[in-house]
């Protein structure tokens, strides 16, 4: 994305072309009055702006402070040739202050990929500092930046703003009895697999669901520079900080497809940053739950009859692994990799209504009458930490036997008694090669729970129980 000034002889004009909207439009009177403020005023002339490609919707503030700078550069009141390797973005005050904008993180990653600085809001430094190598300049004014380029006070760089703080969560150990969900959630966070609550209303699936992210390791540093960057563009990163925990998204259950793949069609919230995070973001406005959840638990309440076009927008979406809205002709996506709780009201739902795209990339456990009272009285419940403990040592040992795969399960992992029931279960199951894949990830996330590199018969047994194709496989022997 390009700001071009071009200042020529002509009736007084301040004009900005380039398909603006309303916020951009109006920029031009915050470029103004900012630099009234600071004693400069715009020359007698025609001052034409062009925001670059003219075909693209430009949308948002953060477009002040690039036509200031172009402005002030075209005046020669900034050398040319220093602001030219440097990308910029915020917002302007009428007094010349800049205001914070969204995206600063990833719009500073693409800066780097493009081999320029960056020019950001002084209290969003902090956040642009995580992009490396990156020369970030953090002004707290517009005027600071002005003496900066010209000698005469010099801006410091950044440091980084930290990390983010771990949200208080719900305890596993509040939960008593549901001994099976329980274990369910275990096996769920152990193997990244996703689940599916079903129950009468009041059941506690909502409880339960609360309590999963809780159970899942801290971000990898890959992961947590990649879900900041998405919160950054979406404006949720407070303070700059990098989150560190896995996020947690619970749409409303009436929410609509936009809400769930993202919405708009060709607004624009990151000029000029491409990277391999953000595909083709300038045509992409980040209020997708799937999107938001990513490296996280996505919870979707769904009290009455699941719709084909929702379970296919999810299949989609997990299958690709990307958030795509689904009005935008841009072709933009963003990544999407949460995992999925469904939670259904008793009666409302069957596996059977789980269509083939769906089932090929979910591993749904049915808890469908199978939440009690056992074991309420019995002591305290083992505690969120304990559990994580648990699923951290399963992850580690994953990555350990395959690294960088942990998709495939060769037949050399099951014990000839396990190979036997798994031939059998492919038998009666009427649910095609998704159902018996999905047993056979969960059955390999048991086998680690209990510590074990090899698949015995009672771990694809109790896969098999937990898979929502259990009546199918019970009513024929």
């Amino acid at each position: 994305m390009d700001v071009q000034v071009q200042i020529s002889s002509g009736l007084p004009a301040f004009l900005v072309v380039g398909l603006p909207d309303k916020a951009v439009g109006e920029a031009r009177e915050r470029v103004r009055a900012a630099l009234t403020a600071m004693g400069l005023s715009l020359p007698p002339k025609r001052v034409l702006i062009n925001l670059a490609p003219a075909d693209l919707l430009k949308e948002g503030s953060h477009f002040d402070l690039p036509m200031a700078l172009a402005v002030l550069a075209a005046m020669e009141v900034l050398p040319r040739e220093d602001v030219a390797h440097y990308a910029a973005l915020g917002e302007l005050s009428l007094d010349g202050t800049l205001n914070p904008v969204a995206g600063v993180l990833p719009a500073a990653i693409g800066a780097g990929m493009m081999e320029l600085g960056l020019i950001c809001p002084g209290c969003q430094g902090g956040e642009a500092a995580w992009a490396g190598s990156v020369e970030v300049l953090a002004p707290p004014d517009l005027l600071s930046l002005i003496n900066h380029f010209r000698g005469t006070q010099l801006l410091a760089a950044p440091d980084t703003a930290g990390l983010a703080a771990s949200e208080s969560a719900p305890d596993l150990s509040e939960v008593k009895g549901m001994e099976i969900a329980r274990r369910a959630l275990e096996i769920a966070a152990a193997g990244g697999h996703n689940l599916l609550l079903v129950g009468p209303p009041g059941a506690g699936k909502s409880m339960l669901a609360a309590r999963l992210p809780g159970l899942l390791p801290d971000l990898l540093p890959s992961e947590a520079l990649e879900v900041s960057m998405i919160h950054s563009v979406a404006g949720l990163l407070d303070g700059g900080r990098l989150l560190k925990r896995p996020p947690f998204r619970e749409p409303h259950h009436g929410a609509s497809q936009a809400a769930l793949a993202g919405g708009g069609c060709e607004s624009q919230r990151l000029p000029g940053a491409y990277n391999n995070c953000l595909e083709r973001a300038r045509g992409f406005r980040i209020d997708a739950a799937a999107a938001l959840s990513h490296h996280g638990v996505l919870v979707l309440h769904y009290p009455r009859e699941l719709g084909e076009t929702d379970l296919a927008d999810l299949a989609r979406i997990l299958a690709e692994r990307r958030a795509r809205p689904p009005f935008c002709s841009s072709g933009s996506s963003i990544p999407a990799e949460p995992l999925v709780v469904v939670c259904v009201d008793e009666g409302s739902c069957h596996a059977s209504a789980i269509t083939p795209p769906l089932a090929s990339v979910l591993q749904f456990f049915d808890l469908a009458g199978r939440v009690g009272t056992s074991g309420c009285w019995s002591g305290r419940p083992e505690t969120t930490a304990v559990v994580a403990a648990r699923v951290v040592a399963v992850r580690s040992l994953a990555s350990h036997c395959r690294p960088g795969d942990d998709v495939g399960v060769s037949r050399a992992e099951f014990s000839w008694d396990a190979d036997a029931l798994m031939v059998e279960v492919a038998d009666r199951c009427c649910a095609g090669s998704a159902a018996i894949g999905s047993i056979v990830r969960v059955s390999r996330t048991i086998a680690r729970l209990d510590c074990s590199l090899r698949i015995s018969r009672q771990h694809v047994a109790e896969a098999a129980w937990l898979s929502p194709h259990r009546p199918a496989l019970h009513a024929t022997g």
